[in-house]
């Protein structure tokens, strides 16, 4: 019989963000493939005695799949760990359908994305009342083109957050589609190097004219979270606008509307 091939999401570095279903399938595992050029390689320290251990960041796509359905035959629990979210930038479907194809059962843990560790480690939020409610995740075209209609340009029109991905090497390119997009010099970006990493993460804040010096001057060239949006620095802000959920005067299921209704704006 042939065991279970799990797909799990490390999450941004710090192992500490693993899932507890993560976690416990890796202490379980009888085989691990972990993508090293990304996965803080701590994430495999919680897999037990005996279990094979390797490195993917010097396999082609066909290699991967060969050892995977390898170790399948051969162990119970095998687990790909990947960076993140498997199911964002994670190249999943190349990876299961010849899996599919084998009859080979496989499963997904999500993980916690490197966008939503970079806020955190920088104290902000994507969103905001009256401000933005959408967040687009993304990269700049490079060597991987980018579909029709989803160049950064385009995307950056809409005014709302932005987590660019995979884009640290082509900074110059985001301020160039920022800039075409209508965005102000004077709009705040933040560039998160190895977010949640222990003892390597780098914060850097700064502006649509000078986020790439600041980059410079801090040593990023890779393995980076670059984010721009209208929310960036709100704790500065004298106001903000106030949640509804919230709000005395919001009434919900949980909880009656009270009157008089309290100010618009908040105070920080």
């Amino acid at each position: 019989m042939s065991g279970k091939i799990w797909f799990v999401g490390a999450g941004p570095g710090d192992p500490e963000l693993l899932t507890l279903k993560g976690r416990r399938l890796l202490s379980e595992a009888g085989a691990i493939l972990y993508a090293g050029s990304l996965v803080n390689q701590a994430a495999t320290l919680f897999s037990p005695p005996g279990c094979e251990i390797r490195d993917s960041k010097d396999m082609t796509l066909e290699e991967m799949t060969a050892w995977l359905l390898e170790q399948a035959a051969r162990h119970a629990t095998v687990v790909r760990l990947q960076t993140g979210d498997p199911g964002l930038y994670g190249a999943l479907q190349e990876l299961t359908r010849p899996l599919s194809a084998a009859a080979i059962e496989w499963a997904v843990v999500p993980g916690v994305s490197s966008a939503f560790a970079s806020m955190a480690a920088a104290g902000e939020s994507m969103t905001l009342p009256e401000v933005t409610q959408t967040v687009i995740l993304t990269r700049v075209e490079g060597r991987t083109p980018m579909p029709p209609g989803e160049s950064l340009e385009a995307l950056a029109a809409h005014g709302s957050t932005l987590c660019i991905f995979l884009s640290i090497t082509l900074l110059h390119e985001v301020q160039r589609a920022l800039r075409n997009a209508g965005w102000a010099e004077d709009s705040p970006m933040l560039v998160v190097q190895k977010a949640s990493w222990p003892g390597e993460e780098k914060i850097v804040r700064g502006t649509l004219a000078d986020i790439k010096r600041r980059c410079q001057d801090a040593k990023i060239a890779s393995q980076a979270m670059i984010v721009a949006g209208p929310t960036l620095s709100a704790a500065d802000w004298p106001t903000l606008a106030r949640s509804k959920l919230y709000d005395p005067a919001f009434g919900h299921r949980f909880r009656k509307a009270s009157l008089p209704t309290a100010s618009p704006e908040m105070t920080p």
